[in-house]
Order: structure tokens, then sequence, then C-alpha cells
């Protein structure tokens, strides 16, 4: 079970995302259990015209997206493959209701803000906040959803009870399954798919170009590593709270992030080849992170950097020693979208010091 975005990535009170950044101090699924599985879902289950490459914004703006100067008018109907094998028409896309954050995110960006009715509990985007919270990803209202009279769902594979969306559709509404997300390559598969599905293909892939051109405008801000040795990094995954303490592998949906970022994923690298184990000393000596990444939440539930060494084996780490992280806000990481050139730039800001050459 790969813990996307849409899965856990904020608090349960107001689904906003943590504000503000926390620099790198310091120098340069086997092992699940249900208990776990449930303690993850109760704390909280992803310049405008699109021209030129711009700078990416700091995560200060990471709450806003960045709709397309234009917002486009839709042809519809349309009729497109929903990624459980139906067939779906879509006849108006005047109220639509996305099931995860980063669906919400896309469907914003594309200039439909305004006919969105309601949101997942993962929509943390500024723009998204005062819509009326129907639904987590992996719980979802059918009646809260349904009392709605929406037009248009869109869910992903991760969406449930499969109960809830064959209610929904049992209603008459057309509802879309989409493909989630698993790393950058991603990103404009997701973004054709909801255009397709809003009747704005055109808009679509000028919102993908610009996204795949300021990420890599980013990457090119990457400085050369000194000693040839690219930055080791593991994701964890922290709820100190429901004492959930995971240590991401191949499968956690960060690596492509870090890589991009110039990095090695410190966990997929030492063996772990699924989504994440329980954290270890001995799973954290083999990773042998030089700096670790996390949710901005996972770090505040462990009481920061102070409470973030006195699990067993960070302190040990070269991580650990160096007092050294990456802290990105939840409601942004996984979500492979839009905003992926912000938290990209952030990594990337975070891991290197500024005016310093790699490591």
């Amino acid at each position: 079970m790969r813990i996307s975005q849409d899965f856990a990535p904020t608090s349960p009170d107001t689904g906003r995302a943590a504000s503000g950044r926390r620099p790198v101090r310091g120098r340069a699924g086997a092992a699940l259990t249900a208990a776990v599985a449930l303690a993850l879902l109760l704390t909280g289950c992803g310049g405008g015209d699109g021209s030129a490459p711009k700078a990416a914004k700091s995560s200060a703006d990471a709450d806003r997206v960045e709709p397309l100067a234009a917002a486009p008018a839709p042809k519809l109907p349309v009729t497109v493959d929903s990624a459980d094998g139906k067939k779906v028409t879509i006849g108006s896309t005047d109220r639509i209701v996305p099931l995860t954050g980063s669906l919400s995110e896309i469907v914003f960006t594309l200039g439909f803000g305004k006919q969105v009715v309601a949101r997942d509990i993962t929509a943390t985007f500024e723009q998204a906040e005062k819509l009326p919270v129907v639904t987590r990803a992996h719980d979802v209202s059918a009646e809260s959803v349904l009392s709605l009279k929406p037009t248009v769902v869109l869910a992903d594979t991760t969406t449930g009870p499969a109960e809830a969306i064959d209610q929904i559709r049992d209603a008459g509404i057309p509802l879309v399954v989409v493909e989630p997300a698993k790393g950058l390559d991603d990103v404009g598969r997701r973004i054709d798919t909801v255009a397709e599905v809003l009747g704005v293909p055109a808009a679509g892939t000028e919102l993908k170009e610009r996204t795949e051109s300021r990420i890599a405008a980013v990457q090119k801000t990457i400085p050369d590593h000194a000693d040839g040795k690219k930055p080791r990094v593991a994701f964890l995954y922290l709820r100190g709270s429901a004492s959930v303490y995971l240590l991401g592998g191949a499968e956690s949906g960060a690596s492509s992030l870090l890589e991009a970022a110039g990095a090695v994923d410190a966990g997929k690298t030492s063996g772990l080849d699924k989504d994440f184990t329980a954290i270890t000393s001995e799973a954290l000596a083999k990773a042998a992170p030089d700096a670790i990444l996390l949710m901005s939440k996972g770090l505040d539930s462990v009481g920061g950097m102070d409470g973030l060494v006195k699990i067993p084996g960070i302190a040990e780490t070269p991580a650990g020693m160096d007092r050294r992280v990456v802290s990105i806000d939840d409601g942004v990481l996984l979500n492979y979208g839009p905003r992926t050139d912000r938290v990209l730039a952030d990594i990337v800001e975070q891991l290197y010091p500024k005016g310093g050459k790699g490591q």
C-alpha cells in the first residue's frame, strides 16, 4: 500500500497543510499490520500563460494553486474511458466533485474552481478551503456527495469504499476513475486525463507543458556535487500520536522526487523494494541517509527535530548526527501535479547549502 498524498497528509480537524518551510539544519509493507493501517486512516488518509519556464514559487505560496490565465470553454458531451474499465459520458461540468486533493488541484488549475462544489479533506489549498468537506479519499460518503447534485465526480483507484462508488454511479452521476500518480512521469498523464474528462484537452496540453517546463527549470538549478556523490535521502512517514513510524522504499511515492532533485532514495537503494517498512535501527543503518525527508505534520507530530532524533536509530545515521532534515508541506509533497515544481524547488533549496556545490 503506497501512502499517497491523498491518503494522510492533513489534519483531520482543518484539512489544511501546515504553513512555512523548515530549512536544512546542520552540516553538509510486509511489516505493516492492520493496527498500523487503521492508525494511518484515523490520522487523515495529492506566470499563468505557460509561454516560458518560470522560477518555482516558494512554499509560502504552496497553499494556493495558479490557474491558467484564461478559463477554458468545455466541449461536451464527451465519452471517456474510466480506469476501472467503464466508459463514462460527461454532459456537464457545472457541478464538479473531485474525491481526492490531487485531483482537486488539477481541476482548479485548469480553471474550473468556480464549478467545484465540494472537496476531499486532502484538498488543502486556499481556493478550496471554504468548500464543504464531503469525504476523505478512503472514506467516501455517497450521501454527502449526492446531496450536492454533482454533474461529474472524479475519483482514483484508491478511492473507496467500493459500495460508495457504486451508489454514486447507481444514482446516474457520471463518475470517472483516474489512475493515481506514482512519480514525475505521471504528472502529464493525470493532467491530460482530467482535461479530457472536463472537455478541455487543449487546456490540458497547455497546463501539462507549463508544469513540465517549470519542473525542468528547477532541475537546472541543482548544483554539481563537489565530491561526485549524490546525497542519500530517506523518506520517513511519521504520525507520532498514532505511533506510526515508517521508512519509505521504492514504492513510497517519494523516489521520483528525490531522484529529480539529484539525490538518492536511501530506502530504495538499501533494498526496500516495497512501499514502507517499520523503522528499525537495522533498517536505518543500512539506509545510512545523509538527510531525511518528512512531511511537516509528521515532524511536528514527534516533537520536531529534538523528538525525531529520539526515534531509535535516527541519531546514529549521518542525517541524525547532523540534524539534517528536509520538511515539506503535507498538502503538496506527493501530489505529482501542477504544483510539483514548487515541491521540487523546496527540496532542492533545503537539500543543498546556498552558495555551495552539492555536498
